[in-house]
């Protein structure tokens, strides 16, 4: 789900209720704040040598003891509308950063809008091997959000990450 789409949501459901929900049907108490919005680059080198990055736009929440807040989607909307020049472009993924007794990630995977209610629907993320070829992984499962690469440029001669390296 990217900026845009959600923005779009919250703007076509003026103040509807909000519920971030996980796969499994559990959710965020609703007394949740967004207390920020950023913009987080990832540059990294994979264990095959090949340098990439990924960007997204995080969403923070926290849940505070102030158990009679609601967060609606008009106020939702004004808070996504200050990001200015914060976020390079809407196109990026929007994912959610939430704390449970340890803080975790969450992509947005979806919206859907029920008897005045906006449904942000939440999956977890998970790590992959983005060079299986490399490391001599025959079957790594893939990434939930891909990566993308900037033009290939090798980092380590391809010995470095063979089976026997323990990369």
């Amino acid at each position: 789900m990217t900026f845009a789409e959600l923005k779009q949501s919250l703007q076509a459901n003026p103040e509807c209720s909000l519920e971030m929900v996980f796969d499994g049907g559990s959710a965020i108490p609703p007394h949740f704040h967004v207390t920020e919005v950023g913009h987080v680059t990832k540059d990294f080198i994979d264990c095959g040598g090949t340098r990439r990055t990924t960007s997204s736009c995080v969403l923070q929440t926290l849940v505070a003891h102030d158990v009679d807040h609601r967060l609606s989607s008009t106020k939702l909307a004004s808070i996504l509308n200050l990001t200015g020049t914060v976020l390079p472009n809407d196109e990026l993924p929007v994912e959610v950063e939430y704390d449970q007794g340890t803080v975790a990630i969450f992509a947005l995977n979806d919206i859907r809008v029920d008897s005045g209610i906006i449904h942000l629907i939440l999956g977890a993320k998970h790590t992959a091997c983005l060079a299986p070829d490399k490391c001599g992984l025959d079957n790594a499962p893939s990434a939930t959000t891909a990566a993308t690469t900037e033009p290939e440029r090798n980092i380590m001669p391809d010995p470095a990450c063979d089976p026997a390296a323990n990369c």
